[in-house]
């Protein structure tokens, strides 16, 4: 594959994450709330665990999370540093007026590294 072709695939890759409104809405509860565990982010979107996790790997291989694993929890975060478009979507996602739910922990016991 060419640069070209790979940065075209990067590019809709990265769009193609955010032509959806939960995905969208995951990026803004991070955003605004920074790393969670998976259990946090299930029981806050009261969502099943699979399509959870289907959502959070597309925006991690879209280059909008990072995770960091400790023990049987994943934590996902809002990657750092962004690209500049990267950057640019998500002050758009931050300008969006989405109704989030609201945070529900269940991994207060576990501390983030």
């Amino acid at each position: 594959m060419s640069e070209h072709e790979a940065a075209l695939e990067d590019f809709l890759a990265t769009t193609g994450a955010l032509y959806d409104a939960t995905r969208v809405r995951l990026l803004k509860f991070l955003d605004r709330h920074g790393p969670l565990c998976v259990c946090d982010l299930q029981e806050s979107f009261g969502m099943i665990q699979s399509r959870l996790s289907r959502h959070l790997k597309i925006l991690k291989e879209a280059g909008f999370l990072s995770v960091k694993r400790q023990g049987r929890w994943a934590y996902y975060a809002i990657r750092s540093p962004l690209d500049r478009f990267r950057t640019a979507a998500i002050e758009e996602i931050r300008a969006l007026p989405i109704e989030l739910p609201e945070l529900k922990r269940l991994s207060e016991s576990c501390p983030i590294q």
